[in-house]
């Protein structure tokens, strides 16, 4: 099992709150959004990870130790591209199962143990509750994902994709294709999800979910975002082992 981070992005819209460092480096209850991530991963026998870094890409490399099992890959167009180009120079790196995560997302250890432990081709993490327009919702049919992005309308959503997900190694020649197009065609504002949706209509393997059941989990996107994870965030989280070693 491997694991791909997405931390190539700014944080605009956190302004002050990051004071200039990576979205990811933001510390909820003393400990930085992307050493709660790999210390999950780490507890659960990840350790072949890639983190697709982009602004400040010094700070992860002042971070990082590479020798234990960590890859940093560089976006060199992360202020003008969006999640697809980022995934694409990272998915070279990918040889097996492996585990998505956005990096200003973090969640109860439990969502993550029963993702791990779900069955199928293209597991989601996924919220029931009513969404925004922000959100990346889904829609259900039949125990299956068959429509995923931020535009459809909220009262059609069925709930909300928490940014965390599995992926099995026989979709990895599909996925890295869809991919590989995307880039061709110039889809470079294109989150990821936008490649599982091409999955679904294609009907190349079933994309399915688990439910978060209340448990916590949260995106940091914005100020009101640090505020809940700062005051939410579970007891199980703040407890994981510290595994990730800095340099």
């Amino acid at each position: 099992m491997q694991a791909i981070i997405m931390a190539a992005g700014m944080g605009s819209r956190l302004g002050e709150v990051t004071n200039g460092l990576p979205k990811s480096f933001l510390e909820v209850r003393g400990r930085k959004l992307i050493e709660y991530n790999i210390d999950m991963l780490k507890q659960y026998g990840i350790n072949d990870i890639v983190i697709v870094i982009g602004y400040m890409c010094d700070m992860f490399e002042k971070l990082i130790d590479k020798k234990r099992g960590i890859k940093l890959v560089f976006n060199p167009f992360y202020e003008t591209t969006n999640v697809i180009p980022s995934f694409w120079f990272g998915q070279q790196k990918l040889k097996d199962d492996f585990i998505y995560i956005n990096a200003d997302t973090i969640c109860d250890p439990s969502i993550f143990e029963e993702l791990l432990a779900a069955e199928g081709d293209i597991v989601l993490a996924v919220d029931f509750k009513e969404c925004d327009e922000e959100a990346m919702k889904v829609r259900i049919k039949d125990r299956e994902i068959v429509e995923i992005n931020k535009t459809m309308k909220p009262d059609t959503a069925d709930g909300e994709s928490i940014g965390i997900l599995k992926v099995s190694k026989r979709c990895l020649f599909n996925l890295k294709n869809i991919t590989n197009n995307m880039m061709k065609e110039k889809k470079f504002s294109c989150f990821f999800p936008a490649a599982i949706q091409e999955i679904i209509d294609r009907q190349l393997h079933k994309v399915t979910f688990i439910q978060t059941k209340g448990r916590f989990w949260c995106e940091i996107d914005c100020l009101e975002d640090y505020i809940r994870a700062e005051e939410n965030i579970s007891e199980n989280l703040i407890k994981l082992p510290r595994r990730f070693k800095r340099k």
